[in-house]
């Protein structure tokens, strides 16, 4: 069943005006529509690495947010380090010279706060 319309329209990728035979028509042909498809599945891969990005940055400034370390007492070496900005081997040669003292724990070593707090006093 074809229609007796003819709508003067303007292709939505292309931009050239063609005549639409239904209401709903977009573009002025096949190749035009399928050229918008691809267009319009490149930006949904691109919005959607984007956005995985975004998440994964938020998620690495969590995990290293230093407002984080600010509320502890007691310190790994790594919280240390990121607390003053040095390296993690600054503050283990810090700790074998007796600069700092740290207490064995587990695997890891604990720095008390207020030991940084003094170097800088």
């Amino acid at each position: 069943m074809s229609s007796n319309l003819f709508i003067p329209k303007t292709c939505k990728h292309c931009g050239n005006a063609f005549t639409a035979r239904t209401t709903v028509t977009k573009y002025c042909g096949d190749t035009c529509a399928k050229r918008a498809y691809k267009a319009r599945k490149r930006q949904e891969k691109i919005q959607a690495t984007l956005t995985e990005d975004m998440q994964q940055q938020k998620q690495v400034v969590e995990v290293h947010n230093p407002n984080a370390v600010n509320n502890k007492d007691f310190l790994s070496v790594t919280e240390a380090s990121q607390l003053i900005g040095v390296s993690r081997w600054t503050i283990q040669r810090m700790i074998q010279q007796g600069r700092l003292k740290a207490v064995p724990f587990g695997r890891k070593r604990i720095v008390a706060r207020w030991q940084i707090e003094n170097l800088f006093n």
